[in-house]
């Protein structure tokens, strides 16, 4: 590299960006993110401090929430309840590319500080409003805690084991994946900005991010039978976990397993010995196995009763069998792999007290990006941050837009995408949706899993949500000719996205080393399970060992049922994994504005999880045993959980915060007599009879519906929330409301599919235009024309000899009716 190039990417990302924070205690990772990336955050705090001071879990009275969640940022008080206050808020944003307002729907306009008002003082104003469920719709208003969002977005549906009652996930996972989905949605109306120098009122529903993330029911997730949708298919209780990822006992624990393909299967099954009855060759078919997946499953769990953990491994990586060990928290801590790549840092909460936390989602260029400051004393940088806006302009005046002003973020970018399955798939979708150029690089040799379906279909559903609005061009990298075509690509594009094992690109010569040479100005996304680095780095990644080798297996259980694991239906952290991709290629995008170069940004899969438990990580090092399976049960508050309601299988969240909130909520409930319970009156005794308090809650929930429930608590100002099927997404009048939904037709589709619509509501950029998934090489002889100046003879020519590939002749069965 040469000596300005060093210097050109030694800074950060989003080195140059001020984003000016109100925080909320559940999303403030969106705003950590981007101080992570490099921008200059400022936590804008009223005299006693901000609320998420006081987060829990606490550690003597220090949040371990508050110093993850708002390291690398700065503290300013202004006390906005106060006339001069607010002057010096304004002041503040003169001086800001970005507001992100947590405080919830009408709060700053009560202030004066609503965003039209805001907008009058600031022409360019960037507004991200984070809130439980937008600004707009029949929800507007409803509170929400974690356990409430996860039922009402469609996960807690489909956790737990059937026939029991459905399981919360463990931590706080759906509100720092919706935290993610806002720093996407951040980036996007900056570059916006940036391209176009308009700014913006961005409306972010958490919960829609969570209806699209955590197991979305309009994602890319699997193939659906007979063209259908998830929200068609899901059955009315807990879904049965994939019996192909199975977990099984060893002697020391636990180990899954996931054999897919026949190599895997003739390793396992020469491992179960000679004389067990599945050694028929027909067993290498996937769908045979799944027929008496149970009988193999029982085979596995009597020969790994015999071997510790990790013998079991070692074993399992001579024979070609994946598998993981079903690690502990504090297993992951000592783990040799993420100690190698420094998953993890050491951070001072207190003086003596130093635990370990993770050091972040993302790699830039090699380098981590993560904590590099502690958390900001409140109004630690009052002085320093005023004395250096003191000297600084604000730039010319920015041009005015009228409201019909609508914009694509991403349009004029062009992206290579060379992802498979899930979070390949929806790396480049998400890039798509927001206008970019996204071209699907496929080779029918070594085809993209998502594309394969137990009938044959050239057109799944997964394949029709996951690959929207993209184009498809069939290239050979095994070929000299195909690689030179393809560096043809790259020199024309903006972006390459790719999700391969580590190694694979280097192997065809085509890793990033040789493309920057090709382009400057790439920027190359790297998303692996294990991460380019470490020890188990060249591992199969799939995405159920993945969850086991992170902990997330371990924790994703009921403490009454220590045998059942609820994580073998979800595909997390996939979807997670493709939108912190892409907000690193945003933010590199962002970089190459001012350098002029482009970047590698790279991202390990089972540090999506890691990374998502920060304070709990933390705790777990600083007091071990305190990150543990919870199942329903809250550590912090009473009553919190899920409690059922009546018909059948019908359930609802409720959580009750503090002591004014179990006043209300006895009056609600009509049992004022117990406000004179001094038992029961304070936090502490709420959480020493739990179980009475439970008892309490389920004899008036089951006499009513959860709407019912929902109504009636909501109503009260607490926080309450129905078990939402994805059944019933179609019918949801806040989803209605907001235009949630929207439909995807596709020629190779038996019936339209329910899709999701926008990240969030905009003044400016539009919601996506869905177009069709393509067909595999449909785009060939287009693309080879238009991006590579090809003529008709020396396509046909190159097709011929495998170099480049067309589209095959569609099966008139496949085609729409």
């Amino acid at each position: 590299m040469r000596q300005d190039e060093t210097i050109a990417l030694s800074a950060l990302p989003l080195d140059g960006m001020r984003v000016i924070e109100l925080a909320n205690g559940k999303t403030d990772m969106a705003a950590r993110v981007l101080a992570d990336f490099g921008a200059q955050v400022i936590l804008v705090e009223p005299p006693q401090g901000d609320a998420s001071r006081a987060c829990e879990p606490l550690l003597d009275d220090v949040s371990l929430y508050f110093v993850t969640h708002h390291a690398n940022k700065q503290s300013v008080v202004i006390d906005l309840q106060d006339n001069a206050g607010r002057e010096d808020f304004k002041r503040l944003l003169e001086h800001a590319d970005l507001l992100i307002d947590g405080k919830g729907p009408g709060v700053l306009e009560a202030l004066g500080l609503g965003f039209e008002a805001l907008r009058e003082h600031k022409p360019d104003l960037l507004q991200l409003s984070i809130s439980d469920f937008g600004l707009t719709g029949p929800y507007r208003d409803f509170k929400a805690s974690h356990a409430v969002h996860t039922a009402m977005g469609g996960v807690l549906c489909r956790s737990g084991k059937p026939g029991h009652s459905p399981l919360l996930p463990p931590g706080k996972l759906c509100w720092e994946s919706a935290a993610i989905q806002a720093s996407w949605v951040a980036l996007l109306g900056h570059w916006q900005r940036l391209q176009a120098g308009v700014g913006d009122h961005l409306d972010f529903s958490i919960h829609e991010a969570i209806a699209q993330l955590m197991d979305p029911g309009m994602g890319v997730t699997g193939s659906a039978a007979a063209g259908k949708s998830a929200l068609d298919s899901t059955p009315h209780g807990r879904p049965p976990a994939v019996p192909l990822y199975p977990i099984v006992a060893c002697r020391d624990g636990y180990m899954r397993l996931c054999v897919l393909n026949p190599r895997q299967w003739q390793g396992m099954c020469d491992w179960l010995g000679d004389e067990h009855p599945f050694r028929d060759p027909m067993y290498a078919n996937i769908a045979k196995r799944m027929a008496v997946a149970q009988e193999i499953n029982a085979l596995i769990g009597k020969l790994f009763s015999q071997s510790t953990a990790v013998e079991l491994l070692a074993e399992g990586q001579r024979r070609g069998v994946p598998l993981a060990i079903v690690a502990t928290p504090a297993q992951v801590l000592q783990d040799e792999h993420f100690a190698v790549r420094g998953a993890f840092d050491d951070l001072q909460v207190a003086p003596g007290r130093t635990g370990r936390v993770p050091s972040g989602y993302l790699e830039f260029d090699g380098q981590r990006a993560g904590i590099r400051k502690p958390a900001p004393a409140l109004g630690e940088h009052d002085d320093s941050v005023w004395k250096a806006l003191a000297g600084h302009t604000c730039g010319d005046p920015v041009r005015s837009f009228a409201s019909t002003f609508k914009r694509r973020p991403l349009e004029g970018i062009r992206v290579l995408d060379l992802g498979v399955i899930i979070a390949g798939a929806e790396a480049g979708r998400l890039m798509a949706d927001q206008g970019a150029e996204v071209i699907k690089v496929e080779n029918r040799a070594f085809p993209d899993g998502g594309r394969q379906s137990m009938t044959g279909e050239p057109i799944t559903p997964s394949i029709a949500q996951g690959h929207r609005n993209k184009l498809s061009m069939g290239v050979n990298l095994r070929s000299e000719a195909g690689r030179l075509l393809f560096k043809q690509l790259v020199e024309k594009s903006d972006v390459l996205l790719s999700n391969f094992k580590p190694g694979t690109l280097e192997s065809l010569s085509l890793g990033y080393d040789v493309l920057k040479e090709v382009n400057p100005r790439l920027v190359m996304l790297e998303s692996s399970a294990m991460g380019n680095t470490g020890p188990q780095s060249r591992t199969l990644g799939y995405g159920p060992l993945v969850r086991a080798s992170t902990g997330l297996a371990s924790l994703w259980r009921d403490p009454e049922l220590p045998d059942y694991f609820a994580d073998g239906v979800t595909t997390y952290p996939d979807h997670l994994a493709a939108r912190v991709g892409v907000t690193g290629v945003l933010a590199l995008l962002i970089r190459r504005e001012r350098t002029g170069l482009g970047g590698n940004v790279s991202l390990s899969q089972a540090e999506i999880f890691i990374n998502a438990n920060t304070e709990q990580f933390l705790e777990e090092s600083l007091q071990p045993g305190s990150f543990v399976a919870q199942g329903n049960t809250s550590r912090h508050n009473a009553p919190e959980g899920i409690f059922p309601c009546l018909g059948e299988d019908e359930w609802c969240a409720i959580s009750v915060a503090s002591d004014a909130q179990w006043q209300k909520f006895l009056a609600v409930i009509q049992r004022q007599d117990l406000l004179d319970d001094k038992s029961l009156a304070t936090r502490d005794g709420r959480l020493a009879n739990q179980k009475t308090l439970d008892a309490l809650v389920i004899e008036w929930t089951s006499r009513l519906t959860p709407r019912e429930v929902t109504e009636r608590l909501q109503s009260a100002g607490l926080s309450a929330g129905f078990m939402q099927r994805l059944s019933e997404y179609r019918e949801d009048p806040h989803f209605a409301a907001r235009e949630f939904i929207a439909t995807l037709e596709h020629p190779g589709l038996p019936a339209p599919l329910p899709t999701e619509n926008r990240l969030m509501q905009s003044l400016h950029m539009p919601a996506p235009t869905i177009r069709p998934a393509p067909y595999q090489a449909e785009h060939t002889r287009e693309l080879a024309t238009r991006l590579l100046g090809l003529r008709r003879a020396d396509i046909e020519t190159l097709i011929a000899d495998g170099h480049l590939e067309d589209m095959t002749p569609l099966a008139e069965p496949a085609l729409k009716a």
